[in-house]
């Protein structure tokens, strides 16, 4: 009886375990926002998004005038508008 009452007991929490993991994902889910929507990108969602390779992208906004990285701490954003203008303009990179 007592094994039985342990078994009942773990397959109602892995149940909640398993409702509570699926809200989490659906919340998550819920709040991700397109890549084409995001006004700052991370320098891997700006390399897959131009077709630019990482390092190419540090390199062009490691300068401190930068018009086109915000800095938040030590993370590094690109600003999708402004570097899309930054590449209409120039020839090569």
């Amino acid at each position: 009886m007592v094994r039985e009452a342990r078994e009942f007991e773990t397959s109602v929490w892995e149940k909640k375990g398993v409702e509570i993991m699926e809200a989490m994902q659906a919340e998550r889910k819920r709040l991700e926002v397109p890549i084409w929507e995001k006004s700052n990108l991370t320098v891997d969602e700006a390399a897959v998004y131009f077709n630019i390779g990482k390092h190419r992208i540090k390199e062009l906004s490691d300068d401190d005038d930068c018009p086109f990285v915000i800095w938040v701490g030590s993370k590094r954003l690109i600003k999708r508008k402004k570097f899309e203008e930054f590449l209409e303009g120039v020839f090569s990179i």
